[in-house]
This record gives C-alpha cells, sequence and structure tokens, in this order.
C-alpha cells in the first residue's frame, strides 16, 4: 500500500486534520493524525492492518511468537495485525507510570513483534521495549501504521511501517507565525489521567 492510499483513507475518516495541535511529546505540529476516526471503521482498519501484515511478512524478520502492543493507541492495530498472522495479540498498559505486561504471561525468549499505531518520536515503542526485556523476551522488530519521521526514530529494534509520512513538529517556542495565532489543541490520549 503507498502512503498517498493510506493518506486517503485517512482523509476518507476525517482523520488527517490541520491546526496546531499538541503532540505527546510536547512538540507542535500542523498536521494531526487523529487514528481513532479510522479505528471507528473495521473495514478500513481491517485493509491497513492487512497491507501492514503483508508488509512484516515481506520484511522477513520472523517468525513470531506473538504482537505486543502499547495500550491505548496500539490495541486495535496490534490486534488486527495479529488477526491477519494468525498471532495472540498481548498489550502492554500504565502502572504507576510504567508500561507492564499485566494481564499476560509470555516464556522468556518467546519472539515478541510490538506493534504501534502511529510512530512520532518511538517513546511508547521504546518504554515498551525497556518493559519486554525486563521480562527477557526476544523483540524481533517493531511495526506500525505511519511513521511520522519516515525512518529518523530509532527505536532499538528493526522498524516496518505501513508507510513513512513526515511531518513537521517544532518546539513551543520554535513554532511559525501562523501556527502561532491558532489556539493548540491536545487531541491525543497520553496524560488524559492526570
Amino acid at each position: 500500500m503507498k502512503q498517498a492510499e493510506v493518506l486517503q483513507i485517512f482523509k476518507e475518516c476525517n482523520a488527517l486534520l490541520e491546526g496546531h495541535f499538541i503532540l505527546t511529546s510536547g512538540l507542535r505540529s500542523p498536521i494531526f493524525l487523529q487514528k481513532a476516526r479510522v479505528f471507528m471503521y473495521p473495514d478500513k482498519t481491517e485493509k491497513l492492518c492487512r497491507a501492514l501484515a503483508e508488509k512484516i511478512t515481506a520484511s522477513g524478520l520472523g517468525p513470531f511468537d506473538a504482537i505486543v502492543s502499547p495500550a491505548v493507541g496500539g490495541l486495535i492495530p496490534g490486534y488486527e495485525t495479529a488477526r491477519h498472522l494468525n498471532l495472540p495479540a498481548l498489550f502492554v498498559e500504565r502502572e504507576h507510570g510504567e508500561f507492564r505486561l499485566r494481564r499476560f504471561e509470555l516464556e522468556p525468549g518467546s519472539k515478541i513483534l510490538v506493534v504501534e499505531d502511529i510512530v512520532s518520536t518511538g517513546l511508547s515503542i521504546r518504554e515498551t521495549l525497556a518493559c519486554l526485556k525486563k521480562l527477557n523476551l526476544d523483540v524481533r522488530a517493531c511495526a506500525c501504521l505511519v511513521d511520522r519521521t519516515d525512518g529518523e526514530a530509532d527505536v532499538g529494534v528493526p522498524l516496518i511501517a505501513l508507510t513513512g509520512y513526515k511531518v513537521p513538529a517544532y518546539a513551543p517556542e520554535d513554532i511559525p507565525e501562523e501556527m502561532a495565532a491558532i489556539t493548540p489543541v491536545k487531541p491525543g490520549s497520553r496524560g488524559l489521567s492526570k
């Protein structure tokens, strides 16, 4: 699936937003991919995750024993990608500010693929990897629907992206004048429970 096809699905779901957005990292961006609007539609989510599963298979980085995703954003693409790869879908969730594999057990040495929704800085993936490495799991690769860094984020293992989509991100003090004139919004989920 080409970048234009992926972005077209986001557009069809009114999920490619323009304005002034505060990203999870604290950086600011004129573009936000509201993947929750895509995940409302099982047919569109299935299409994206099937294409991601095909790309994962073609990468030759497997085989994998399970997929683990960071909650909340990675739950749906992790599950749907696991369905196409015929793998169990597990997830880590925050407990006292750190990811934990609370509800599941995996044998040490299990070969893991981490599946995320969108990579902006790679922080969620790195936090997921840290959790899984403490459990002596063999994280072979990570995958995502969209890599906003277009290959620049270092997540510590190979990253398979359905598509890259380089979107500008600015420190709050460095935003362009046209963005500064727009009231910023924070559409992501991290920090909502604080």
